[in-house]
């Protein structure tokens, strides 16, 4: 089921509120942001475990903060880099846009269908209760699938276009899984800025 048109929307859901803007970038800046980034992060490819097993991670990473504070998931702890100027114009946008701060960021690198990020939820402790997480995509187009743990007719997809933010507020970490999938398509790189309030615990 897809609930988002091409508009800016706010969705309540279970447990859950979800803002959709297709366009917060327009093409011609998106473009820019995408090529900047691309050539200009120390991109990291880690090793994950996950139910024991280690493994490459599918896809590329970097972290960035406004502190040295680490960030940890899947038995993988990384250590931020300060923030570079363009990444620090993009948190401003987002940040003006959701009337919330961000101090880090994490960044991922989707080089092909092949690259993916399975089913999870942003709930690591250092997030907080209600962790509000924004999310900036760059380059080609992925579905963004998400499904509630427990109410099982719950269970969605959204196309994360380029140059689209995704606002994901309230319990949704709790009650909510998503993922982007693998894909057998031929598909571009996909660049896509995750920004999050870590606090100390």
């Amino acid at each position: 089921m897809n609930l988002f048109s091409q508009k800016k929307q706010d969705f309540k859901l279970p447990n859950a509120e979800i803002i959709y803007a297709p366009n917060f970038f327009k093409k011609e800046l998106a473009d820019h942001y995408f090529n900047r980034i691309n050539t200009e992060t120390d991109w990291q490819h880690n090793d994950i475990t996950v139910f024991g097993k280690t493994y490459k991670e599918p896809r590329l990473t970097a972290l960035y903060s406004e502190t040295d504070q680490p960030y940890g998931y899947s038995n993988l702890i990384m250590y931020p880099k300060p923030f570079t100027n363009i990444l620090k114009g993009i948190k401003s946008k987002v940040e003006a846009f959701s009337d919330y701060n961000f101090n880090t960021l994490l960044i991922n690198l989707y080089r092909n269908g092949s690259d993916s990020n399975g089913w999870h939820a942003d709930n690591e402790r250092e997030l907080g209760v209600n962790p509000i997480i924004a999310s900036v995509s760059f380059g080609e187009e992925r579905p963004f699938h998400f499904k509630h743990r427990a109410i099982k007719e719950e269970r969605h997809k959204l196309i994360l276009e380029h140059g689209s933010l995704l606002i994901m507020k309230g319990e949704m970490q709790h009650h909510w899984l998503h993922q982007i999938a693998k894909t057998k398509k031929q598909v571009a790189p996909r660049i896509n800025l995750t920004f999050r309030q870590l606090i100390t615990i």
